[in-house]
């Protein structure tokens, strides 16, 4: 995919990309593709591959979703979706929750590279962060961090009761959501719907969207490597 592709890819989502946000856009794939050489930030680095795989499939959600007041981008990585979508959203307020330090510094170049206003990155992870901003964001994001099961009771204790938690999977998302289903009651988060969407003729995505329909029990979440050993 190339840009004038991602534009009006964009464009037939909702979005329509001014020249300053697609620049941008291009100044992120520069940095991607530098930082790339010196650690491992993504398998996909080419120009094309980055639009479609990376920027492209993190706005898939916005089809279905209103990103408005404050998100939290839980395993953010390399930014997505979080950063794709603060440049799409400039008024949206982003915290970019990420573990890894040397993933935290390249994120900030990033945002100081393309002066993005209200996004801040947080070296935590996210099960600690519950602890400092439980139920903080209106919208939680997270994309194909792990489990779903698993990925619900990190992120559910985050989201604002009548807020949401937008799970960004692959083709196994229905099974995973079968299998989360109590886990969702447990945490306070109603299934709302799952939507698939085709990437390119080869890939398929599903955007798992959760709504928080009442507090999570303060016991949620527990210690990763429990959650690890037993999923709700």
């Amino acid at each position: 995919m190339k840009e004038t592709e991602f534009k009006e890819k964009a464009l037939a989502l909702g979005l329509e990309l001014n020249e300053t946000q697609l620049k941008q856009y291009r100044d992120y794939i520069a940095l991607l593709k530098l930082w790339n050489q010196k650690m491992n930030l993504t398998a996909i680095d080419d120009e094309k591959g980055i639009y479609l795989k990376h920027f492209y499939d993190s706005l898939l959600s916005i089809k279905y979703v209103k990103y408005e007041g404050t998100l939290a981008d839980v395993g953010s990585g390399a930014g997505f979706p979080g950063l794709v979508l603060k440049i799409a959203y400039p008024e949206l307020k982003v915290d970019l929750i990420e573990p890894i330090k040397k993933r935290c510094t390249f994120l900030k170049v990033v945002i100081e590279t393309l002066d993005l206003k209200d996004v801040e990155v947080i070296n935590e992870r996210s099960e600690d962060l519950a602890k400092m901003k439980r139920e903080k964001y209106d919208i939680v994001t997270a994309r194909a961090v792990a489990d779903l099961s698993v990925l619900s009771e990190l992120c559910a204790p985050l989201v604002k009761v009548k807020g949401l938690f937008i799970a960004l999977k692959g083709q196994k998302a229905k099974e995973e959501t079968k299998q989360a289903l109590e886990a969702f009651k447990k945490l306070g988060l109603s299934l709302d719907a799952i939507e698939e969407i085709d990437l390119d003729k080869e890939n398929k995505r599903s955007i798992v969207i959760l709504k928080k329909v009442g507090k999570c029990p303060k016991k949620y979440p527990r210690p990763y490597a429990e959650i690890k050993r037993k999923a709700l």
